[in-house]
């Protein structure tokens, strides 16, 4: 009866268009509360779900998103059981003189009261940060070479990729399905020649939607040389003559997620970086970068893909160093219009162009 219902949830999941990834996920999340449980859907109660969710926190340290990830498929399994149309209650009654209830209720579901819940250590990586990650998987590269060792073509694919992933502000799925037909040529952006747009096919898809496509524009020219590099040297030797994939694998024709995590976590732990520092660092540190360097926002939003400003705004943490730039434009701006435009000639070469708030407020 159990193995019923689940395979019962999954069609419906199918019908609704959720992703396969989202299905098994979602299975697996009623499962583990089945076996931490000790019993069958038609037995649970909100006491049991409040003593799993609670060795979720205090046991296993599951972070608020995970906890509430599994409240939303309990819920949903149990709205299915507890739907006329599948008949599920009346089969329990008839069969154990009981029936399946909804055991996540507005008392005890975790609520969704911010607009960004994770981690406090996730973060962009600063430039200094991000050059020493450059730098430190190119001489991966080198030193495999230099040892004979046939590892260095996937240590150079690597290096290659996690550039290209900050280059265009990618999410790791969205690198990891890069085909070679993807790259184009952009006529507002003929320097760029071959590489002048990126059309991703495998974005970040809403609750029942096929991924979300869009095109993200070269901004940095020395992208165009590391992807010549990759796709005319190196690559090739990969005899990927027939494989589409930009990032093949010599034991499968696509590298794999577990793959990508565990190259930029093993560099990032050898450069003493924090665990907060991920393959999705780099995604926020595209968006902090082209927003520190004056690209307008509406941009940077449409670059990678977020619907709504306030998604974009969540990415971007600034520098200090940026702040104090912005701060210095506004309160020139203020004192040159006070002064009637007089600003500008009266004070130049008199107040050093990177002096302090406090040496203009004494003026002001």
């Amino acid at each position: 009866m159990y193995e019923a219902m689940l395979e019962g949830w999954n069609n419906q999941m199918l019908a609704r268009n959720l992703a396969p990834a989202t299905i098994r996920n979602r299975v697996r999340q009623v499962r583990a509360f089945g076996e931490h449980a000790g019993a069958f859907p038609w037995e649970w109660s909100a006491q049991l779900a409040d003593e799993w969710f609670a060795d979720l926190r205090a046991i296993r340290h599951c972070s608020r998103s995970t906890v509430r990830g599994y409240q939303v498929a309990i819920r949903g399994f149990c709205d299915y059981l507890g739907d006329p149309a599948y008949a599920w209650t009346e089969e329990c009654e008839r069969r154990f003189g009981t029936h399946p209830i909804q055991v996540i209720n507005e008392v005890n579901a975790a609520a969704h009261v911010a607009e960004v819940e994770s981690e406090p250590t996730k973060r962009p990586f600063t430039r200094a940060e991000l050059q020493a990650l450059f730098d430190y998987a190119d001489e991966q590269v080198e030193v495999k070479r230099r040892l004979g060792r046939k590892g260095w073509m996937s240590a150079f694919r690597d290096a290659t990729m996690i550039k290209v992933a900050y280059a265009y502000g990618l999410r790791r799925n969205e690198t990891r399905m890069l085909d070679v037909a993807d790259f184009g040529r952009n006529p507002d952006g003929a320097e760029f020649g071959e590489y002048g747009v990126l059309y991703v096919r495998y974005g970040k898809a809403a609750r029942g939607s096929a991924p979300k496509r869009r095109s993200v524009l070269t901004v940095w020219p020395w992208s165009v040389e590391v992807l010549e590099q990759w796709f005319d040297e190196v690559r090739p030797v990969f005899g990927t003559d027939e494989n589409p994939a930009v990032w093949p694998s010599e034991r499968a024709p696509r590298v794999g997620l577990e793959v990508i995590n565990h190259r930029l976590a093993s560099y990032r732990d050898a450069l003493g970086m924090g665990p907060g520092l991920d393959f999705h660092s780099l995604r926020r540190s595209y968006v902090t970068h082209l927003i520190e360097d004056g690209w307008d926002p509406r941009f940077v939003q449409e670059q990678v893909g977020h619907n709504h400003a306030s998604t974009t705004s969540i990415y971007t943490h600034v520098s200090s160093d940026f702040r104090t730039r912005t701060l210095r434009r506004v309160l020139d701006g203020m004192l040159n219009e006070a002064l009637g435009g007089a600003l500008t000639g009266a004070l130049d070469g008199v107040l050093d162009p990177d002096v302090g708030t406090d040496g203009l407020g004494g003026l002001a």
